[in-house]
Parts: C-alpha cells; sequence; structure tokens
C-alpha cells in the first residue's frame, strides 16, 4: 500500500478521526495546544506500529520487551514498523545525526561487526586469517623490500595487550614483570618494566609488550622470528605487531623514537597486499571514537582548510605583517618566532620583500612548511639560561589545523 489509513482514531483527545497518510513523503501534523497531534503521531501510529512489530517476536523475545497496549481506534492499514523521536530541543552537535538519535546507528554497527565480511580496500579481495608461518613470511618479505640494508632492519616484535583503555595497569606490570618480560611501549614510547612509571588512570593508554629486538637479516633464524610471532600472537590475541626502528645508529636505541608500525592479524589479513586489520568490532563504524573516525576529517564528514588569500596580505612583506595571523612575528621573542627566523634564513625566503614578489615554491615553503627537517634553534629559556631545541617548521597552514596545530611539540631540547 502506498499510504496509512487510520479510522476512528479515538485516544485521548482525539474525536473519531479518519485520516490517510501517504508513504515516502513528509507529513507535518501542525495545530494548536490540545489538538491532538502528539496523540495522532506517539500515541496511535507510531504505538500500534511499535505493538505490532513486538508481537510478530518469538515470545522469548517479547518477555524482555514491553508489550504495548492496542490504541483506541478502529482500523490502522497500511503500517510498517515505528520509529518514534522524542520532542526535544535542536542538537548543533555535528556529531548528531537521524541515525544516532534515533539510536540506530547502534544496530547498523553491531549488525556488520557481526555478520559483515571484511574485504582489502587495495584489491578488494576478502580477508581471511593468517598463520603463524604465513604471518613470518611476510615480515621477511617486508625486510626484503627494503633490500637488507648492510647491518639488517633493525625491529620490534610486540603483542598489543590494551587498545586506547582508561586505566593505570599497575598489576598488568607487575605480572608481565614476574613472567620474565623486561619492556613494554605505551602510547608509542618505550618503558623498562623495572622503571618507577605511573600511568594517569582516567588517560586513554594503549599498551604493547615487547616480545623481542632484532636485527632481520639473511642471517637472521626463522625459527626464532617464528617463535616470537607465536608468542606476540598468544598475547597480543590473535593481532602482533612488527615495528620497524628508524632511528640512526648500527645498535637498537635503549628507546626508540621513531618507529613504523605494521599489524598482523591471524583473523583478517589480506596476503597480497600485506594488509591486516584488527577484530571486527561494532566501534569500528563508528564516526564518533577514533577507531572508526576518518582520519582526515575526524568523523565530521567536512574538512576545514585556510584560504590563502585571507593569511597572506601579497603588497606587504613579512616584516611589513605580511602575514596577517603573525603579524608581529618577526617583533617577537618566542620559541615559534625564532623557528621561523631560522626556517626563512636556511630557505633564503626573504623577509623586506613583498610577498607578491615570492616565487610559487617559495610560497607554498612558507604555506606548508618542510615536513619532518629539523632546525637548530638557540635562544634563552624561562630561566634565562641559553639553551638549543630542534624543532620543524610544518608551515603557517599547519598552525591552523584544528586537528594537527594543537599537538605541535618541540621534538628535542638541550640545554647549553
Amino acid at each position: 500500500m502506498d499510504k496509512i489509513t487510520v479510522k476512528g482514531a479515538r485516544e485521548h483527545n482525539l474525536k473519531n478521526i479518519d485520516v490517510e497518510i501517504p508513504k515516502n513523503k513528509l507529513v507535518v501534523f501542525t495545530g494548536i495546544s490540545g489538538s491532538g497531534k502528539s496523540s495522532l503521531a506517539f500515541d496511535t501510529i507510531y504505538a500500534e506500529g511499535q505493538r505490532r512489530y513486538v508481537e510478530s517476536l518469538s515470545s522469548y523475545a517479547r518477555q524482555f520487551l514491553g508489550v504495548m497496549k492496542k490504541p483506541d481506534v478502529d482500523l490502522i492499514e497500511g503500517l510498517s514498523p515505528a520509529i518514534s523521536i522524542d520532542q526535544k530541543s535542536t542538537s548543533h552537535n555535528p556529531r548528531s545525526t537521524v541515525g544516532t538519535v534515533t539510536e540506530i546507528y547502534d544496530y547498523l554497527r553491531l549488525l556488520f561487526a557481526r555478520i559483515g565480511h571484511p574485504h582489502c580496500p587495495n584489491c578488494k579481495r576478502e580477508i581471511s586469517h593468517l598463520s603463524k608461518e604465513q604471518i613470518t613470511n611476510l615480515i621477511f618479505a617486508q625486510a626484503n623490500t627494503n633490500s637488507y640494508p648492510t647491518k639488517g632492519i633493525k625491529a620490534l616484535i610486540l603483542a598489543p595487550i590494551v587498545k586506547d583503555r582508561k586505566g593505570e595497569y599497575s598489576e598488568l606490570f607487575l605480572d608481565l614483570k614476574k613472567k620474565g618480560y623486561k619492556k613494554v611501549r605505551i602510547d608509542n614510547q618505550i618503558f623498562s618494566l623495572t622503571d618507577d612509571f605511573v600511568l594517569i588512570k582516567t588517560n586513554k593508554h594503549s599498551i604493547e609488550l615487547v616480545i623481542d629486538a632484532v636485527i632481520l637479516n639473511e642471517k637472521t633464524e626463522r625459527l626464532r622470528i617464528l617463535n616470537d610471532v607465536e608468542q606476540a600472537l598468544k598475547f597480543g590475541g590473535g593481532e602482533m605487531i612488527f615495528s620497524v626502528i628508524n632511528d640512526k645508529g648500527f645498535e637498537i636505541p635503549e628507546k626508540p623514537k621513531k618507529m613504523e608500525d605494521t599489524l598482523y592479524s591471524e583473523k583478517f589479513a589480506c596476503p597480497i597486499c600485506n594488509i591486516s586489520m584488527p577484530e571486527i568490532e561494532p566501534r569500528i563504524f563508528s564516526f564518533n571514537t577514533p577507531h572508526g573516525a576518518c582520519e582526515t576529517c575526524n568523523g565530521l564528514g567536512t574538512v576545514l582548510s585556510v584560504d590563502e588569500d585571507l593569511i597572506l596580505n601579497k603588497n606587504l612583506t613579512i616584516r611589513e605583517g605580511g602575514i596577517l595571523p603573525f603579524p608581529n612575528i618577526t617583533e617577537q621573542d618566542t620559541w615559534f618566532s625564532r623557528t621561523f627566523d631560522v626556517f626563512c634564513r636556511e630557505n633564503d625566503i626573504p623577509q623586506n620583500v613583498q610577498i607578491h614578489d615570492f616565487s610559487e615554491i617559495k610560497k607554498n615553503v612558507l604555506l606548508f612548511g618542510t615536513g619532518e627537517k629539523e632546525y637548530e634553534v638557540i635562544g634563552e629559556n624561562r630561566w634565562g639560561r641559553e639553551t638549543v631545541i630542534f624543532e620543524p617548521f610544518y608551515g603557517v597552514d599547519y598552525e591552523f589545523d584544528v586537528y594537527k596545530g594543537r599537538n605541535r611539540k618541540i621534538h628535542e631540547v638541550r640545554n647549553l
């Protein structure tokens, strides 16, 4: 039927109302207070739709759901299971959608997590389980793609134990120490279990157990890596991390800073593209959690960008205030202004030339920086001591990035 037919509605103050409502249309009930809008919409149409849906379930399921009484109406035809959104103040939160308000989104996430079949995002093949032997082969293949440097590839084999959960986990660390393990990685930093450290209980943490630190080359024993993989999968609940250390030097550093992770899973992995996926769970399908949100828009669906014409006044020099958000940057004595000054000198960006005379290359470098390249900046700290820092300059545009600009940090600090 292409319409909902209601005859003889007498719920509350309705007086034998007959109405036909077309389907696939937006229908609005209007009227003065007390005219029966809610009685018709919620207490008659929705109540009957919900009652019919519950009665279609098994007797076992019905005992957990309250069966609504039949509304006072002669006939309702063409009715499907109904959804009711209670009257409430309008939410301007961009994370609030029809799906979240009606809670349908929760059921969809659960549905996808339980009966979904994961596929590789690259080759579109369905992802299946990997054995420990296949994971070992992939690790050696990953090392081969780097052509085995002279001294080999430095790497850590890790077992993920805690994933983005709150707590101190002191008992966990004590238990791991008793079992003979020496190190863990907490929030991408290596800690020794003999160190005296305490996690902030109210913060979320990710904890991985360091199973082994290896230098992978053609002489590495395959049996050693196979045993490490087996142990990591056991502790990680079927998942493990192979983390390549990019720090300079021939030795494995005590506390490496730069690590490139590859997740391997007994559960879901693509052997063609070497892509592994974590266990499928409802939060992966939620744009309101870090696990399911798009990394580019952070789950909001929109990306804020900066208008170049609103940043740069091309008729002025940098010293004259040509960078509009930082008009006095050359007159300040902060670490950011010092880093900017060193950046301009090393990249030959003049501060006394009008910006419209800049080449496109220099303009892009000013806006978008030089990546991870670090600049040696010398200056006095707050206590008057001369200090040197090594800081990258990601560009003027980076300072306005909602998700990156807040996380600027000094990479290394050293007192002279």
